[in-house]
């Protein structure tokens, strides 16, 4: 049987981490009331006989809190970005001026802005998830550890404090995340 490997905390750590960078990320897309670039990442066209992300296919600009532009490249993909952030149902509807694309950003609704702050709070609640589950991965490791002499009853309580505290700290920036990104949603 091979030899069972200590815990690597900073594995396990990396692994939390993981799952705040794509709480992060999806909090991006979630439209606020201001223009940000990062409300079309998640969006992608069909060009080349491919699907492609906005940002592979032009500029994307913020030059006003309210007005995001795409200068696309190639004329020819203009209406495949143009359809593309149509169909995306994030109620964005832009307006073409040749290789220019302007995407005037409306102001948020109260109910939108409702609807937009549960979708956040969906969102971290998952991530909290993924962060526990790396935790629960962690703490099974250390009882198994424990369990075949690799390490001592005293050695398993201390690490799995450390894996507790790792969890904490992710679980904490999470809900901080959070919290900003509701707020952000709600500000008028």
């Amino acid at each position: 049987m091979a030899q069972l490997q200590p815990l690597d905390l900073n594995e396990l750590k990396r692994r939390m981490h993981g799952a705040v960078a794509t709480l992060k990320q999806e909090f991006a897309g979630l439209r606020t009331g201001r223009a940000s670039a990062g409300l079309l990442d998640p969006i992608t066209a069909e060009a080349y006989g491919q699907t492609m992300k906005i940002s592979e296919l032009g500029t994307v600009n913020v030059p006003e809190p309210r007005l995001i532009t795409i200068t696309v490249w190639d004329k020819g993909t203009v209406t495949a970005v143009d359809k593309a952030i149509r169909n995306a149902g994030i109620g964005l509807n832009p307006q073409v001026d040749g290789t220019l694309i302007r995407i005037p950003i409306p102001p948020l609704n109260e109910e939108r802005r409702k609807e937009l702050a549960k979708l956040a709070s969906k969102y971290a609640e998952a991530a909290r998830v993924a962060v526990r589950n790396v935790r629960r991965d962690g703490m099974d490791y250390l009882k198994r550890l424990e369990k075949e002499h690799v390490i001592s009853q005293d050695e398993h309580k201390k690490q799995g404090e450390d894996v507790q505290k790792a969890t904490d700290s992710e679980i904490k920036e999470i809900d901080a995340s959070l919290a900003a990104k509701e707020q952000e949603i709600m500000q008028v």
